[in-house]
């Protein structure tokens, strides 16, 4: 069973035994904006409906377990279990509305997110040649397998070349 408080219209506080834990969640709610905080402590089976007290600073819950009684202190959206049994002279009970099941455990999941595509290959960059007079220069890009399968055959005279050779055996063209 799970029960709610609501502290004012845009604050809720969900409790919830789920086994041996209880589950504390706060939802603030306010136009455009949704938060909500959850946690969970070892307090053991409930035996009886919990109670709620609202102090100056929070909200202490008072749960029956098997175990004896557990207090959990919530304040804002942040939950502790206390050690033991808090001053609760000051503080007037307030009510406890039981729903089944906690609307929070049941908030629509998000939609799977599609895959991102794959990227496409870089193209290799082609080489750049400039020529000036009888000049002539070229760059290119150098990685260990575009220059094994760029060597096989001579730029100057188109002779068959390794792909280990600085030069051309037919010309001395210089082919790195």
């Amino acid at each position: 069973m799970a029960y709610i408080l609501e502290l004012s219209s845009h604050h809720s506080v969900y409790l919830e035994n789920q086994g041996t834990q209880t589950a504390v969640t706060t939802v603030s709610q306010t136009p455009g904006q949704h938060q909500q905080a959850g946690s969970s402590v070892y307090t053991g089976q409930w035996t009886a409906a919990p109670c709620a007290y609202q102090t100056p600073d929070g909200v202490v819950f008072q749960i029956q377990t098997e175990q004896g009684e557990a207090y959990i202190h919530v304040q804002g959206s942040s939950m502790s279990l206390l050690g033991g049994q808090p001053s609760l002279e000051a503080s007037g009970q307030v009510q406890l509305k039981p729903i089944s099941p906690n609307p929070v455990s049941l908030m629509k999941p998000m939609a799977p997110m599609k895959p991102i595509e794959p990227m496409k290959p870089i193209e290799p960059m082609k080489p750049m040649e400039m020529q000036m007079g009888n000049m002539e220069m070229e760059m290119r890009m150098s990685s260990a397998s575009a220059s094994s399968s760029t060597r096989q055959f001579c730029r100057q005279c188109g002779a068959t070349v390794k792909p280990d050779d600085r030069f051309c055996s037919s010309c001395g063209h210089r082919l790195s």
